[in-house]
């Protein structure tokens, strides 16, 4: 079995795929059957989220790419944009996790958010596709670039706890 645990920036080749819908992209630790029928073994530092075109390698140096699978979803649109913004807020407010477009919001069906957006007056249809949610705010920046990503908040930093016997570092 093939061990996957090293994200690549870009790669001269590609030898295969992971087709995989977003709750296998969020998981660090998987079995995995690959595009050529391989089997793989997904071993990713805690708290990695894999987006569509990353690319992963291990001890044995094949090079696979991540695709993000089609899956249940809604899209949901609205007459206008403050419209639509008060959709996001409503969903953010359940703790869904949301993927942003132009124009329109995409979440994993869910009948009951369903008939929430629908009371809020949304157009909501459903419609499989990769399902590629926001990053939250402590979760470094969602981006489809392959490089270093940026956190969109701060990170509270930890008081440093003075016990007696600590060497005194003034």
């Amino acid at each position: 079995m093939l061990t996957l645990h090293t994200r690549l920036a870009r790669a001269g080749r590609i030898d295969d795929e992971a087709v995989l819908p977003f709750e296998g992209r969020e998981r660090c630790r998987l079995r995995i059957r690959l595009a050529s029928g391989r089997e793989a073994a997904l071993l990713l530092p805690r708290g990695t989220v894999l987006r569509d075109g990353d690319l992963l390698t291990g001890p044995e140096g094949a090079v696979v790419r991540v695709r993000a699978a089609p899956e249940a979803t809604y899209r949901i649109e609205a007459d206008d944009a403050r419209a639509l913004l008060r959709c996001a807020f409503h969903l953010g407010n359940r703790h869904s996790q949301v993927q942003l477009g132009a124009g329109c919001l995409r979440i994993r069906a869910d009948p009951v958010l369903r008939e929430m957006l629908l009371g809020l007056g949304a157009r909501v249809t459903e419609e499989p596709a990769p399902f590629d949610p926001e990053s939250g705010a402590y979760g470094g920046g969602h981006s489809h670039e392959h490089g270093p990503r940026h956190l969109l908040a701060p990170v509270p930093l930890r008081q440093k706890i003075h016990r007696p016997g600590d060497a005194d570092s003034a």
